[in-house]
């Protein structure tokens, strides 16, 4: 299993409108950077992420499940986008804030702290069970 982190900013869509999708998930569609698509690509269902709200909050709020793999996005007509489906699994019982991953031993390199810009991000094991525990939940 590979681990992500999806960038969202919650006055577009939210954890609460993720959750609210249940089971059959959405379309993480409207990524325009090569980077954040090529991340998609490298998807496999099952596949682990966070969902993190941004701008407003900062914070990683929930865990998401990839439910479909890379496929044109239906947002654009331009075939050299495309894009996953994830599902909510649940919320972190602690939201994690940026400043607070940034500041915890074993996330320096963590892409969130490095390249913070960059809407889907690949996760390490090691990273993704520290934000797990920050959070308290289990990995």
């Amino acid at each position: 299993m590979n681990y992500w982190l999806f960038k969202s900013e919650p006055d577009t869509w939210s954890w609460d409108q993720q959750v609210a999708k249940g089971d059959a998930g959405e379309e993480w569609g409207g990524v325009r950077n090569y980077q954040a698509r090529n991340n998609m690509r490298a998807m496999k269902i099952g596949d682990r992420g966070f969902f993190y709200h941004s701008n407003q909050g900062k914070e990683i709020v929930g865990i998401v499940e990839v439910s479909a793999e890379s496929a044109p996005d239906s947002t654009s007509d331009d075939p050299r986008w495309d894009c996953v489906h994830i599902r909510a699994i649940r919320p972190l019982a602690r939201p994690v804030t940026l400043e607070a991953c940034k500041t915890e031993p074993g996330l320096e390199e963590m892409a969130l702290v490095k390249t913070s810009r960059l809407s889907v991000q690949p996760v390490t094991e090691a990273e993704w069970k520290i934000v797990c525990r920050m959070g308290g939940v289990e990995p």
